[in-house]
């Protein structure tokens, strides 16, 4: 951002984390209401920061030890000659800038650092995240939902908002990527197949071009350096960089208008826009495609939701890219069961029918485009090893990982039954409730997706009583269903009849 504004410093997320909680207090608390459902949803988000800046700093910290190279032992009796400021041979001039300086911490002591934040952090992330979980679980059941309006006019709110958008923006144009966010450009240019298998197995599942893009930061720390890049790596990057601004653009607008088209009240929509960008998460991760598209996709699915084939099309690339939304299927489906749900079906069919084509026509060979294919929909056992997140840290064991999975996909299903009449709020808070419970199995880094949930939770806390949008009453029947039944009698044979 220096680059553009003179004389701006970075904030640092921890600092962010502070200041973003008081502002968020300060305008969705409903200080006349203190035991209120909204205040407790204002205080789980809130729970998140910690655990999620111990897990991003561990990670940075485990980056930056990786990165310092190994000081060969014949290098060590060269420290004296340069403290007696003799010359070192111009041969050896090269390894021995490579010494670290004595008061900088350790490769070791780094990976120690990292791990003991990441582990805590992961930690304090499956604790709230369970928590919210139950939380979204149980909207369905709450009845009563009383308007709490933002503690700030929509004038105000929709300054902040465009001024956050903007701010958030820039710090992914000016984002330079490490050595380690580029990891996933560099598998994708392997020809091995069963390197590239390889990679998608730790990156996925989902669709490559979605996992293997770059990872742009938006916090860059004093240490990292620029690393020597391709010209085919820039032009990667200038085109994520793109897509991920394109994401985020996309995604505040489709909170606000499902505010304004649904609610029926676009201060709530512009409210909830406003309170995810506030969030510590969006002040690091907004340059994570991975992680911004889907969620846009979902909440695109929720604004077209009287048009099940156009919401069909929106899950099914969601499903296509990242394969968890996949466990959504009973849900819609059967929210949708009684008017609507051939329609929902050939669009999400449909759209993944046009992903696995264009597998197809990028792919090299045959095993290439299989590879790839079990890679979008997850067609492979659970991998037993190479986790990242919690479960590298705690149970390291399909043993104790399977039947968390297992129990998900008991509860996604149970939820084509339950609850038995479905609204417009049970698709926004059982939605969201999945995005998050999948991430409890997920074997890479778990619970710090927040964008897969967290735009459609805070529709889900904004939202008002949405009782009547079932599927009856807010979807039409069909051409099919108009055409044979024939058009309309005329008012003469009204007259008539």
């Amino acid at each position: 951002m220096r680059e553009i504004l003179f004389q701006y410093e970075s904030v640092n997320p921890t600092t962010w984390a502070y200041l973003s909680s008081l502002l968020v207090i300060g305008l969705y608390f409903k200080f006349n209401r203190v035991w209120s459902v909204r205040n407790l949803d204002i205080l789980l988000i809130i729970a998140l920061a910690p655990g999620l800046l111990m897990t991003y700093f561990g990670q940075q910290s485990i980056n930056r030890a990786t990165s310092i190279p190994v000081v060969p032992a014949e290098v060590i009796p060269l420290v004296p000659q340069l403290e007696a400021n003799v010359p070192p041979p111009p041969e050896e001039l090269a390894v021995v800038k490579t010494i670290p300086q004595e008061n900088a911490p350790s490769r070791q002591d780094l990976l120690q650092i990292g791990k003991t934040l990441e582990k805590a952090g992961y930690i304090w992330l499956f604790c709230v995240s369970a928590l919210i979980v139950i939380r979204l679980f149980v909207d369905p059941t709450m009845v009563r939902r009383p308007l709490l309006d933002p503690n700030l006019t929509i004038g105000g709110m929709t300054f902040i908002t465009c001024a956050l958008f903007i701010f958030l923006m820039t710090n992914v144009i000016v984002g330079r990527p490490s050595d380690a966010d580029l990891r996933g450009v560099r598998e994708a240019s392997k020809s091995n197949p069963k390197e590239v298998e390889n990679s998608l197995r730790h990156f996925g599942p989902g669709y490559r071009m979605l996992l293997l893009v770059p990872r742009i930061p938006t916090y860059q720390l004093a240490q990292a350096e620029p690393t020597d890049l391709e010209t085919t790596e820039k032009i990667t990057i200038i085109v994520t960089k793109t897509m991920a601004i394109l994401a985020n653009l996309a995604l505040i607008a489709g909170i606000v208008l499902v505010g304004y088209r649904h609610f029926d009240n676009i201060k709530m929509g512009v409210g909830a826009a406003m309170f995810y960008f506030l969030l510590p998460y969006a002040a690091v991760y907004t340059g994570r495609i991975d992680h911004v598209l889907p969620a846009a996709l979902l909440v695109w699915a929720i604004f077209f939701y009287r048009q099940p084939l156009v919401s069909g099309i929106f899950i099914g690339f969601a499903i296509g890219t990242l394969y968890y939304p996949l466990f959504l299927l009973p849900l819609w489906f059967s929210y949708y069961w009684e008017r609507g749900r051939g329609r929902f079906l050939i669009g999400v069919l449909a759209t993944l029918l046009v992903l696995t084509l264009s597998l197809a026509f990028t792919s090299s060979d045959f095993e290439t485009f299989l590879n790839q294919f079990r890679a979008m929909f997850g067609l492979w056992l659970p991998r037993d090893e190479g986790y990242t997140g919690f479960w590298n840290y705690y149970f390291n064991s399909n043993a104790y990982r399977i039947p968390v999975l297992a129990a998900f996909a008991v509860i996604s299903i149970a939820f084509a039954i339950w609850p038995a009449q479905k609204n417009l709020g049970t698709l926004l808070s059982c939605t969201a409730g999945l995005m998050l419970a999948a991430q409890f199995w997920h074997a890479n880094d778990g619970t710090t997706y927040i964008a897969w949930y967290m735009p459609l939770m805070l529709l889900t806390i904004f939202r008002p009583n949405l009782e009547d949008r079932v599927a009856l009453r807010v979807i039409g029947e069909g051409w099919l269903k108009r055409s044979s039944q024939g058009p309309p009698p005329s008012d003469e044979g009204k007259q008539a009849a």
